[in-house]
């Protein structure tokens, strides 16, 4: 087994790191994970770090867990992977019916993929064609409207419907300018963090936005509650139904991307369920697989899937696919982690969690530089400011918001940032010393780099 050492000179020289700027990574050694048990990570070295964002949002009942191996296990005695195309698999299918069963009522199709850009790119080609091809669509319907400041992957299609310059603005000219589809591509519907006018002019410009543009929209897509990678920006409460009311009225397929809120992360199984809001596709990712291996799943209305029926020579077939789609282990963790869910009483145990969790946050109001903390559920953002009355922010340069990240390491926590907006996302089965610990750590970390 090669040495921290090696594995750190490896990593330099051949790895190529998601969203991280390799010049200044390459200058330091780095954290390198070697094993993780509960809701911990434990380096080469040995060190032990609580997961403060359950491995990218992912991890909902933490590391190893027994019964979720064991099922992973159980499966790689049968097969690993078989192909959809053409063939069915016992696990795909029976995990199919679950989702079905637990997902607002009226999503009964189950699309697999295998991550969340995915599951959006397959969501807004499936609304794509169903107006072009739907005896209820329409061929004039090929536009898309989206969310300032919304974040649905990095496929060119997810990209699209993005609205984060700092991940976005480099593709503008791959993103879809055909003869379909005029410019601007997204409408986006501001969403500011003031509070004051908040709910008035959301709820006003959205509707306007709908009169204007609904009749040539295919599908409004949303994030459901928060904007994760925005900051864990928060809806205004009743927002997501003034929307479905809207995409109802003017015939508008309504996507709802759950690849981060799902699972649980927001107090509910589904996001959506905190308004009884039933979207027409439902986009799952993350947490669908307890963070075990790479699964996602786009589940649409019957009435969507029906627009795709007809003969072979017609052509309405959903021309999509992945090689790994459905792929059997992926699934069979799936179906444990929704065991694990019913049998453990998950989401009632998780409740307490969220009001100590909340009751800590309070406190970290109080730090000088903490402009804002952003909560719903176990989903928070800590906005650091510069200035805490003006809410003016820090030179991007000084890199606040990572150093904060890095400090965190030494109290043997584990976050990350968004620009200045540090994020804490635990599992769900982080216990109650742990949210001290990591509220501990997170609020002598912002002192220890702000003060």
């Amino acid at each position: 087994m090669s040495t921290t050492q090696e594995l750190q000179h490896i990593d330099r020289t051949n790895v190529w790191h998601p969203f991280t700027q390799m010049a200044e990574w390459v200058q330091n050694d780095q954290l390198i994970i070697e094993s993780g048990k509960d809701n911990w990570l434990i380096d080469t070295e040995g060190n032990r770090y609580l997961d403060g964002v359950s491995s990218l949002w992912t991890n909902v009942h933490g590391h190893c867990v027994l019964e979720i191996d064991k099922a992973v296990q159980e499966q790689l005695t049968k097969i690993a992977h078989t192909t959809m195309l053409g063939l069915a698999s016992v696990p795909a299918t029976e995990l199919a019916k679950r989702l079905v069963d637990i997902l607002p009522d009226g999503l009964t199709r189950v699309f697999y993929s295998d991550s969340g850009s995915t599951a959006v790119e397959v969501a807004l080609k499936i609304a794509f064609q169903f107006q072009q091809q739907a005896e209820k669509g329409d061929p004039n319907r090929t536009k898309f409207i989206s969310m300032q400041n919304a974040y649905h992957g990095d496929t060119i299609g997810s990209v699209a419907v993005g609205g984060m310059d700092l991940f976005h603005a480099t593709y503008k000219h791959l993103l879809f300018q055909g003869e379909k589809v005029t410019t601007p591509y997204c409408y986006r519907c501001p969403f500011g963090k003031e509070k004051a006018n908040c709910n008035r002019d959301c709820f006003q410009h959205v509707e306007d936005v709908l009169e204007q543009h609904g009749s040539t929209a295919a599908a409004f897509v949303i994030e459901p509650l928060v904007q994760g990678a925005a900051g864990q920006i928060m809806h205004p409460e009743g927002y997501l139904t003034h929307v479905r009311d809207l995409c109802t009225r003017h015939n508008v397929i309504l996507i709802a991307d759950e690849v981060a809120v799902g699972f649980g992360k927001t107090g509910t199984m589904f996001a959506c369920e905190q308004e009884n809001v039933t979207p027409d596709i439902i986009c799952l990712a993350k947490g669908i697989s307890a963070g075990y291996l790479p699964l996602a799943a786009t589940v649409a209305s019957e009435e969507i899937y029906n627009g795709f029926l007809g003969k072979h020579e017609e052509f309405k077939t959903f021309f999509h696919g992945h090689t790994y789609t459905g792929n059997p282990l992926a699934c069979a963790a799936a179906i444990a982690n929704l065991d694990y869910f019913e049998d453990n009483n998950v989401m009632e145990k998780l409740q307490p969690k969220i009001a100590h969790l909340q009751n800590r946050l309070a406190t970290m109001l109080e730090l000088e530089h903490v402009g804002e903390i952003r909560n719903h559920g176990i989903m928070t953002g800590i906005e650091l400011v510069q200035n805490k009355e003006t809410k003016e922010p820090f030179e991007t340069a000084t890199k606040i918001g990572h150093k904060v990240c890095i400090e965190a390491r030494k109290h043997g926590v584990i976050i990350r940032n968004l620009g200045d907006v540090v994020v804490l996302m635990p599992p769900l089965s982080i216990t109650l010393s742990e949210i001290d610990l990591l509220c501990n750590a997170t609020t002598e970390a912002i002192k220890a780099v702000t003060e």
